[in-house]
């Protein structure tokens, strides 16, 4: 068993376009219920994308609870937020994002936490108008042209790795929370509806990520400083393990 300690979350990545040949290895990983959800893709490219996400994500969680991959034991709360259900294991926070074919995986043995990864994509609507909170739509427009696809993405991410990390899921409004804008300075919540403390709370992380990517990091940590230590290399030998078991 792995442990991590108060100073670190882990971010683990990898790659989902696995060889089609590796799907029943990795399939043979994964619960009754995650199968079926497996099933239910039409696209055989989405069924294998899923497929590798959720396998990968249960060799690396199966690594700090010391269980067997398979033997791990899901529970989701009332917004769909999932837990690891197992007797006799250390506690352990983790969140999964993946878009188009990378998968990232965030690991707390402290902290509640969200990530978020997107593929940053040209906009074909005013998206922000939308979904973001007043000032952040705002502080959007206000960007150069040249910045605000950048801007957007920063924002989108950082939004919806707190709503995952705070839990309440879409029953959290979209525009009852700031977070920063600006790539120069340091990301961070600004308001939360009711909540006048929890900017000092929680912290926001820039995820690193591939140049056509951008992603964040949220966790609350009673406003605590951490470090984020990729172990991406590690995570690609783990799922590839996984189609030789």
């Amino acid at each position: 068993m792995e442990s991590i300690g108060p100073d670190v979350i882990d971010v683990w990545s990898w790659s989902l376009d696995a060889p089609p040949t590796e799907f029943d290895a990795s399939t043979t990983l994964l619960s009754l219920d995650e199968r079926a959800r497996a099933d239910r893709f039409i696209h055989d490219r989405h069924r294998l994308r899923f497929v590798a996400a959720r396998s990968g994500m249960r060799l690396i969680l199966g690594r700090y609870l010391g269980l067997p991959p398979q033997a791990i034991r899901f529970t989701y709360g009332d917004h769909g937020k999932p837990s690891v259900s197992a007797c006799g294991t250390l506690p352990i926070h983790f969140n999964l994002s993946h878009s188009a074919d990378l998968a990232v995986l965030a690991v707390s043995d402290r902290y509640e936490l969200g990530i978020d990864i997107e593929e940053i994509r040209f906009l074909k609507e005013d998206v922000a108008r939308r979904f973001f909170s007043r000032k952040e739509y705002e502080t959007l427009r206000s960007l150069p042209a040249e910045c605000y696809l950048d801007g957007f993405y920063r924002c989108w991410t950082r939004k919806e790795a707190f709503i995952k990390a705070h839990g309440a899921g879409l029953s959290l409004p979209l525009d009852s929370f700031d977070v920063t804008v600006d790539g120069s300075a340091e990301p961070r919540l600004e308001r939360l509806e009711g909540e006048p403390d929890a900017p000092a709370n929680w912290i926001v992380l820039e995820l690193a990520t591939p140049i056509n990517f951008a992603g964040a990091i949220v966790a609350s940590t009673g406003g605590r400083r951490l470090r984020l230590r990729y172990r991406s290399e590690a995570a690609g030998q783990m799922v590839n393990l996984a189609s030789r078991m």
